[in-house]
């Protein structure tokens, strides 16, 4: 890819007084949005995400201020469209289908590729599957966590094996393009338990897995639980043979490991993702939804009632925003580039950047290449099999220096 084309920003041809390239960046309109809808039914002891339950009654504000919030965006045109949260497939048919209305009004969709909805099992019907397909949903992503009833209860989720497998079934056969997320290392979780899941997982009609370990996000029920010792998270050796587990079962699959966490069979990675991962920009709406755009990462206030009324207020619901200088953008662009399978062509990063990564992380690299966490390939540079296991740590040190 030439600098020039990029996605996320152009370099000028300019030299510095250095002889370096000006880093004075252009930055590029982006291809990719998401809307956070905050609404669920209940919230599950591990999540720390923006979400709100038992509030039904504030819907109908709720989409008229994201509506004035991306009323300021003047239809830009996107290429992907994730609408996440919280739970979308919440919302009672008519919410739904307006909100739905709403979103691809406010956007060009001409050239939209994907389409994709977050859902729980147990809010997946008839009605609401083609409410999605009539609005030009082509991906579903289900949030399973489990086939096990009693690792389900553990994790405070609300349905059982046979809703999730039927929501599955009924899913590929509306929408045709399924995603599932699974949670491993669960307290008390044997491998062989891990092993079910995956296998059950593995016989349905789905396109992509995403696998988790589960972790304890402070502020959560399960951190103050953790705390308080009423349970413990396994082992590392555990959480390393679940995750590998999962690796060599969706390999013998078909599905195709591309990034960390990700499986999918051919052509059906999320591009969404890959645009996060790539850096190359996103629009974003709704309760502490983050959006990277002209060089600046905002991120919108958490509290649903908060944003809400910032919103009707004609107060703009940012609560943070940060300019990210061309070198942070390079730094974070290659730490998250590095969590895909196939690595990073640094040669093609410092084009596109105007940053010498290769220079400006030359220790880094060379430390990491000594431990065997990563390899190179030409000017390509990618987690060996050790360094998948502690990709964390690799990214860490590259945007910290």
């Amino acid at each position: 890819m030439a600098a020039d084309t990029n996605c996320g920003f152009k370099r000028s041809r300019k030299l510095n007084k250095n002889g370096n390239p000006s880093q004075s960046p252009v930055w590029q309109a982006p291809k990719s949005a998401y809307l956070h809808v905050p609404f669920c039914r209940h919230r599950c002891g591990y999540c720390n995400f923006s979400v709100v339950a038992g509030r039904d009654e504030l819907v109908d504000r709720f989409i008229a201020a994201i509506d004035a919030e991306l009323s300021l965006l003047k239809r830009p045109a996107i290429e992907t469209l994730f609408i996440g949260g919280g739970t979308p497939t919440h919302l009672e048919p008519p919410a739904l289908d307006r909100f739905l209305t709403m979103a691809r009004q406010r956007f060009d969709c001409e050239s939209l590729s994907e389409f994709s909805v977050e859902a729980n099992p147990e809010d997946i019907n008839e009605t609401k599957l083609n409410i999605l397909a009539d609005h030009g949903v082509n991906r579903i992503s289900l949030g399973v966590q489990s086939f096990q009833a009693s690792k389900l209860s553990m994790l405070q989720r609300g349905h059982s094996d046979r809703i999730a497998i039927d929501a599955v079934e009924a899913c590929a056969t509306k929408i045709g393009n399924v995603s599932i997320d699974l949670i491993f290392a669960a307290p008390g979780e044997t491998l062989s338990q891990w092993q079910s899941d995956l296998r059950q997982a593995l016989s349905l009609p789905i396109d992509h897995l995403s696998t988790y370990a589960l972790t304890f996000e402070k502020g959560t029920t399960f951190w103050n639980q953790l705390r308080r010792g009423e349970f413990s998270g396994l082992d590392d050796d555990v959480e390393v043979q679940m995750y590998q587990t999962a690796r060599s079962m969706c390999r013998d699959h078909g599905l195709q490991q591309y990034e960390i966490s990700s499986f999918a069979f051919p052509g059906k990675r999320c591009q969404h993702n890959l645009a996060y991962w790539r850096g190359l920009g996103w629009y974003a709406a709704g309760t502490g939804a983050a959006s990277f755009t002209d060089g600046v990462r905002r991120v919108n206030h958490r509290s649903t009632t908060t944003y809400l009324k910032k919103v009707e207020s004609g107060i703009t619901p940012v609560h943070e925003s940060e300019e990210i200088k061309p070198e942070q953008y390079a730094r974070e662009r290659f730490a998250f580039g590095m969590r895909m399978i196939e690595g990073v062509d640094v040669d093609q990063l410092t084009a596109e950047t105007g940053i010498d990564l290769q220079k400006l992380c030359r220790d880094e690299l060379l430390h990491m290449q000594q431990h065997d966490l990563i390899a190179s390939d030409g000017p390509r540079l990618y987690l060996t099999e050790r360094g998948i296991l502690f990709a964390d740590t690799v990214a860490s040190n590259l945007l910290s220096g």
